[in-house]
């Protein structure tokens, strides 16, 4: 059942005898005086829903404490400690002088049932809710978007020791495995921690425990006993037959029907990179630069820094894309903003949507490159979409084939008529001659190009309006924060927005954040 705050401390009320020691604006005193309004306990309800039971530590307790967890970067024992030795934060959560606190157990507890609520992010929502009560953001239209990678909390491991421990969890969670895997699984003793004893260096060794692992798998899985599964053995079951495939291919001059197979070349798109964490993915942010992690997406008001929304998503996949995720960081405006974004926000779907949505564009368009350095693009073409025609810089027109390919793309071939052009060696090199694809959202693109190329105001806004977002993203990463604390998508997500909202409350405290007459406001500031 939930516990009531009802003003009794462990020894003297630190806020009351030891304010003159509380740094003032500072976010320890603010949650010393506003807890109770900030996070009302009614606002918890709905995870308590029992009325039995032993009384839970008050949630407006733990949700001050995750909060400023979540703005110093620690962990739940360093928390733990904070809230028994440091005045300022026994303050803030209304602790007596007295009060050891909590085993910090409880902090992973609350947060796993906040997480799994209907309302995770409930403390973003309170703060959010302080933002427009204050109304800091009237009359701001700007939101300028951006991503960034975040570290996961596991280690990378091989295809090896993804198998192994894959087969080791269906053993474990899946009602009679183990006597299946006595008869099946013969390439290794699945009880021992280590890896196989094979000789590491011999390529032909490796490849021979690979073959036979991946046999283990594969039969283990088609000799299950059909059963009805619970969560945890339906996804140690799915997730050894996802490794058991992502790594490897039929061996040479297999079939893929005989059992033989050996490590591919190169990384399937999407990997899972863990078993630990099996949502964790090799990102790359730039062609050079790999990361395996999260990707956090940030929608911020450029003027005063808040964070106006925030996603945390695994790091491959279409559906986690910035320009799709940017979509919802936008979905919840009232009224249509001025977008500001780098070229990952900029394709072609994402523009129609936005402007579809009454939204004003400032999205970097992604340059084009030439078919041959220093030559035509795209744009040196005349296009019209409409006739289905395609005018070359040499004034040759050809008609544009229908729509087709996975992408819906458009072509134009240009075929003899590249044959003895004078031009031809700024815009081909191939030996049939140019062929130009055109894929849908064309004229929206070429429309975005030509503005960012030759509209100066536009160019003015994109450069005052697009950086604040990168100071916004070195506050999220400061104190460490770089690398995650917990495992997966729904933990890490609520651990985000607490952040954010911890963030924007410090960024509120700065901007004169005080309530007075039932109401939240902005105090001016005084000279």
């Amino acid at each position: 059942m939930q516990g009531e705050w009802v003003g009794e401390t462990v020894g003297p009320d630190v806020w009351e005898t030891c304010r003159e020691l509380i740094p003032v604006g500072s976010v320890f005193a603010f949650l010393a005086e506003h807890r109770g309004r900030l996070f009302p306990a009614v606002m918890f309800a709905d995870m308590y829903p029992s009325a039995n039971g032993r009384p839970s530590m008050p949630p407006q307790i733990l949700a001050a404490a995750i909060t400023l967890q979540a703005l110093h970067g620690l962990s739940d024992f360093e928390t733990v400690q904070e809230l028994r030795c440091d005045l300022r934060w026994k303050a803030a959560c209304g602790l007596g002088l007295h009060d050891t606190a909590f085993d910090p157990s409880l902090l992973a507890y609350f947060r796993r049932r906040l997480a799994r609520s209907t309302r995770p992010n409930r403390v973003f929502e309170a703060v959010r809710e302080v933002v427009r009560a204050t109304g800091v953001l009237k009359g701001k239209h700007r939101r300028a978007l951006d991503s960034t990678v975040l570290d996961d909390a596991v280690a990378t491991q091989d295809t090896v020791t993804q198998i192994i421990a894959a087969i080791r969890a269906v053993i474990r969670e899946v009602p009679k495995a183990g006597e299946v895997a006595a008869v099946q699984c013969t390439a290794h003793d699945y009880t021992d921690p280590g890896k196989p004893r094979i000789a590491w260096n011999d390529e032909q060794a490796r490849a021979a425990l690979v073959d036979a692992l991946v046999g283990d798998a594969l039969r283990l899985l088609g000799h299950l006993p059909e059963q009805e599964l619970g969560e945890k053995a339906a996804n140690a079951v799915g997730i050894l037959a996802l490794v058991a495939g992502q790594d490897v291919e039929p061996a040479q001059g297999s079939d893929g029907r005989d059992g033989r197979w050996r490590i591919t070349q190169g990384t399937a798109p999407g990997r899972m990179i863990s078993t630990v964490d099996p949502e964790s993915r090799h990102i790359h942010k730039t062609r050079s630069h790999r990361q395996d992690g999260f990707k956090a997406h940030l929608a911020v008001e450029p003027e005063t820094g808040l964070f106006t929304a925030v996603a945390l998503r695994p790091g491959a996949g279409p559906e986690h894309h910035e320009a799709a995720v940017g979509l919802d960081l936008l979905a919840g405006e009232d009224e249509p903003v001025d977008a500001f974004g780098d070229t990952a926000y900029s394709t072609g779907e994402t523009r129609q949507a936005l402007e579809e949505a009454g939204h004003r564009l400032f999205l970097k368009p992604a340059p084009l490159r030439p078919a041959v350095p220093g030559g035509f693009t795209p744009d040196d073409f005349t296009i019209d979409t409409t006739a289905a025609t395609v005018t070359c810089p040499q004034g040759h027109t050809v008609g544009l084939s229908e729509p087709g390919g996975r992408h819906h793309q458009r072509r134009a071939v240009f075929k003899d008529l590249c044959t003895g052009c004078p031009l031809r060696e700024q815009c081909t090199t191939a030996r049939a001659g140019r062929v130009l694809t055109i894929r849908p959202h064309h004229d929206l693109q070429a429309a975005a190009r030509h503005q960012a190329a030759t509209d100066p105001a536009w160019q003015a806004d994109y450069r005052r309006w697009r950086p604040p977002v990168e100071r916004a993203v070195a506050w999220i990463v400061h104190h460490g924060n770089r690398r995650l604390r917990y495992r997966g998508t729904i933990s890490n997500n609520a651990w985000l927005h607490t952040r954010a909202a911890a963030l924007n409350l410090r960024r509120l405290i700065n901007l004169g954040l005080t309530h007075t007459g039932g109401t939240w406001h902005l105090a001016p500031a005084t000279t």
